[in-house]
């Protein structure tokens, strides 16, 4: 009789309502827990900004993802999931470097970023490209044949516009900077507006 008590109070125990505090801090040390147990291999968080809801990831090497939600972020950390490795954890502290620098940078207090980048995610000349974006300076744009011309291949501009299209760190890798010849925008992964949203705030700057 005294163990079916026993067995009540625990599953009494496991229904009761938990707070939202409590939530956060058994979350927390789950976090912990698992980083010093090296069981996390892509930590993400999720952050607002003025270009609206972004999905962080990171591996141990740095930044891998960067998602707009017009992406799905559940789609995408699926896919990460698939890509680089099933064991993904909500883990915030590893992102907050990443979370810093883009504060200060919608803030007009940064100009550059100085996160580790993990590109693992692109290939071949698509990496090419995406490790070129950076030397677009800040404030400036360049047109997708003036990059092709800068990896080497001026005849890739098509190959160019992909590889834009295709990036996985978009802000932090800046392929906003890149337009068409004519100076329109150009397609870009987080909308029309988001690009414009870019450009303006580093044009005011």
């Amino acid at each position: 009789m005294n163990e079916m008590h026993r067995d009540d109070d625990v599953i009494a125990a496991l229904s009761a309502p938990v707070d939202e505090t409590t939530l956060a801090r058994l979350h927390t040390l789950l976090e912990r827990k698992a980083e010093q147990a090296d069981l996390v291999d892509v930590a993400y968080t999720t952050m607002d900004t003025p270009v609206g809801r972004l999905l962080l990831a990171a591996t141990t090497k740095g930044l891998v993802r960067v998602a707009y939600a017009r992406e799905d972020h559940d789609q995408v950390l699926d896919t990460l999931a698939r890509r680089i490795s099933p064991r993904i954890l909500h883990a915030p502290r590893r992102l907050d470097e990443v979370v810093r620098e883009l504060d200060e940078y919608f803030a007009h207090r940064r100009k550059s970023f100085g996160v580790s980048l993990d590109l693992s995610l692109s290939h071949g000349f698509r990496q090419v490209v995406q490790k070129h974006l950076p030397e677009i300076g800040y404030g400036q744009t360049r047109s997708y044949a003036q990059i092709a011309q800068l990896v080497g291949n001026p005849k890739a501009v098509r190959a160019v516009g992909t590889a834009c299209a295709t990036n996985p760190l978009p802000v932090i890798v800046p392929c906003h900077r890149v337009l068409r010849a004519d100076g329109s925008l150009g397609g870009y992964v987080g909308g029309a507006d988001a690009k414009h949203l870019l450009l303006d705030l580093e044009a005011a700057a």
